[in-house]
């Protein structure tokens, strides 16, 4: 395999921006399939989204992995969903991607999900291609969406097309590279046309590629030149210029077509090949266990030792597969590995290459490949080598959930079943959490939105036929001070044997936006150890930090998690004899529950950032309702017809939002949102939670 001919890559979007329509295409143009389905409506579905959730709802829940050919090319694909709730998806598939594509709607441009992948793409360091999709859609305007692209994602995003028609009129598109008009022909668009420009277009499109070529001679010294002597520009220079700018994720070339009507897929797909990077483009670091801090470049050579990540895992009913991307070596069929994080010696005893859920046995897969391994068993996002100790790999990011529910099977004889249910999901995505609430007994689950439970509530009545009764949703509320304070906190016991003695002097702050910026992972406590002189022994500052942590767990408004709390320790004293671990631990302890009420603590609820698309008539009463739901409006717009609303809007006032919005717009309008910050509960509903809060915690 010529790693410089593989491509891995992703599509990504907001909801509804076609984003599997475009993969059903992608697959069938190059031979994958020999039939496209629709995502909604008869048939088996499209291929991509395999589960019957998804075919039944019209949305993907779930990333899947294909491969395929193209002009000698081959391509990795995964899939992505475009909702927040299912984010985790699209977090660890970027992780071992070398490329994606972000999808755009030509009409509802750069949306609010839009904007979370664009973050993702950033944090990984993807470099993407932007494809303006649906421009057969009513109110179709690419300059729009492009100048969008521009103000809220990537700076240099430019036309590299142009198209030939709008709306119910769009034919095809005019290449500004090659300047040719591509047609699409066939019953699916399978025959593409190369034609001269039409002459109405010829001065639009001359002036395009001059724009195009302007932005793109900010990479290249030569094409600089070759342009202000107003020299011919080969097409070899251009696609070379262009595909160094998108490796070093400083332009991104906007592509068009529209999917569902099979055209410009094709365009796209030479685009991948030509500007997305191969795997040995790609700079890869992994941590040296050896030498802590210290980073060990990837090679994606075949003959190098084995690194290999395990990014996503699905139990079904022949075992767990584990998705697992080779960054280094080759991991062969019936051999053993070790697991960096465990140590253990796994064997893999399967290697399949997926398609959606099809899988092909194979022998082997080396550097680049991403492929399944069956038979190990393995946490999300752990580092598998043939060397014990040899290479860790950066994990994947993970957001903490914001919502939770009570879960009771309708059966007891189904406990078991739920159980073993709950615990495959909570293996499969790190997202979702299960816990057991201590005051009630209850088992509760938590992840990132309605939308999220209730798709594995319904998955647990379906894989598993257990009926369960779900408890109405349950905000994740946080405590966090608002004033700081000092304290000076002393400990001292004295029983028979060695007594307990801690002394500890410091302060006890909110954290400050720098605070937060500053740490690597978004964390409920920063510690700072100014203690000088020896004046506590070093060893001990760890049992103090321990202290202060575990009390974090419950707050002392209503029981909630603390988070955001910055502790600077400046001083103490010890006790030569009696001093220990344990004494510190519980002197930190014993210093927050006394004195944590003195920072004047508030509840803080998730805040959500609501996207609100609905008809213009209904603007105001949909603005109105906003309003009543303690949101606060930071934008509308007005796009034919259509007017786009982004809000903040408390999680607490979102449950059955959908419903409401149905009933205010004649069933017209939709919205979506993703978490955006945490935010102090006004006083007066503070005090309802509290309240109901005690009611929940007493005895029955």
């Amino acid at each position: 395999m010529d790693l410089r001919k593989v491509r891995n890559i992703g599509i990504s979007a907001h909801i509804d921006s076609g984003k599997t329509t475009l993969s059903e295409r992608i697959l069938f143009y190059a031979g994958r399939i020999h039939k496209i389905e629709d995502v909604r409506g008869g048939g088996d579905g499209a291929t991509m989204d395999h589960m019957e959730l998804e075919k039944e709802r019209g949305i993907t829940i779930t990333s899947a992995a294909t491969s395929l050919e193209w002009n000698k090319y081959k391509i990795n694909l995964i899939d992505t969903p475009g909702h927040v709730d299912f984010t985790v998806e699209v977090e660890r598939s970027l992780r071992v991607l070398d490329g994606a594509i972000l999808v755009l709607c030509s009409v509802g441009g750069v949306q609010s999900q839009s904007m979370t992948v664009d973050r993702q793409m950033k944090r990984y360091h993807v470099p993407r291609l932007a494809f303006i999709n649906k421009m057969d859609r009513t109110g179709a305007n690419p300059d729009s969406v492009v100048k969008q692209v521009r103000e809220k994602l990537v700076p240099n995003a430019v036309l590299m097309q142009l198209p030939i028609g709008k709306e119910d009129k769009f034919e095809g598109v005019i290449d500004l590279v090659t300047m040719k008009a591509y047609y699409f022909d066939g019953s699916n668009g399978e025959n593409v046309r190369a034609e001269e420009i039409p002459a109405a277009l010829k001065e639009e499109a001359a002036e395009a590629r001059q724009e195009m070529l302007e932005a793109l001679s900010m990479y290249s010294d030569e094409l600089m030149e070759a342009l202000l002597g107003e020299e011919e520009i080969s097409e070899q220079t251009i696609h070379e210029v262009t595909r160094h700018a998108v490796i070093e994720q400083e332009f991104c070339p906007v592509f068009l077509g529209s999917a569902f009507k099979n055209k410009g897929v094709q365009l796209l797909l030479d685009a991948i090949t030509r500007y997305l990077p191969s795997p040995t483009e790609v700079t890869n670091t992994g941590n040296n266990p050896k030498e802590p801090g210290e980073k060990m470049k990837l090679d994606p050579d075949p003959k190098k030792p084995f690194v290999g990540m395990a990014f996503k895992i699905v139990d079904d009913e022949y075992g767990q597969l584990t998705y697992t991307r080779v960054y280094q070596g080759t991991v062969s069929k019936g051999e053993q590995y070790y697991n960096q994080r465990t140590g253990r010696k796994e064997r893999f005893s399967r290697i399949v290459r997926m398609h959606s859920n099809k899988r092909e046995e194979i022998d082997s897969a080396s550097a680049g490949d991403i492929v399944a391994i069956m038979g190990i068993d393995c946490a999300s996002g752990d580092t598998y080598c043939s060397e014990p100790n040899y290479c860790t790999l950066e994990n994947i990011y993970v957001a903490e959930p914001v919502i939770k529910m009570s879960v009771t099977p309708l059966s007891r004889d189904n406990s078991d079943k739920l159980s073993k249910a709950l615990q495959r999901f909570r293996k499969e995505d790190p997202t979702f959490h299960v816990f057991t609430d201590d005051e009630t007994g209850e088992t509760v689950i938590a992840g990132m939105g309605e939308l999220h439970l209730e798709i594995y509530v319904e998955r647990i009545k379906r894989e598993y036929g257990v009926e369960v009764e779900v408890g109405a949703p349950k905000v994740s509320y946080r405590e966090s001070g608002t004033t700081s304070f000092d304290f000076d906190h002393k400990r001292k016991k004295q029983t028979g044997g060695s007594g307990q003695y801690g002394h500890i002097v410091g302060t006890m702050a909110p954290m400050t936006d720098e605070d937060r910026a500053a740490m690597e992972k978004a964390d409920e406590l920063l510690f700072v150890d100014k203690v000088t002189g020896g004046r506590i022994p070093k060893n001990f500052i760890p049992a103090i930090e321990k202290g202060f942590r575990n009390m974090l767990a419950k707050g002392p408004v209503a029981g909630y998690p603390v988070v955001g709390v910055k502790i600077t320790l400046l001083d103490g004293t010890y006790h030569d004899v009696d001093s220990s671990d344990m004494a510190f631990m519980l002197t930190a302890q014993e210093c927050f529950r006394e004195h944590f009420n003195r920072m004047k603590p508030v509840l803080l609820e998730p805040i959500m950032l609501t996207e609100i698309e609905c008809p213009e008539p209904f603007q105001g009463s949909v603005v109105g309702q906003v309003s009543s739901k303690r949101g606060m409006i930071v934008s509308t717009d007005t796009n034919g017809g259509m007017t786009k609303i982004i809000a903040e809007l408390p999680l607490a006032e979102t449950f059955g939002y959908s419903t409401d919005l149905r009933s205010l717009t004649q069933g017209q309008g939709t919205f979506s949102m993703e978490l955006h910050k945490y935010a102090p509960v006004p006083s007066n509903i503070q005090m309802e939670i509290v309240e109901e809060r005690k009611r929940e915690l007493q005895p029955a």
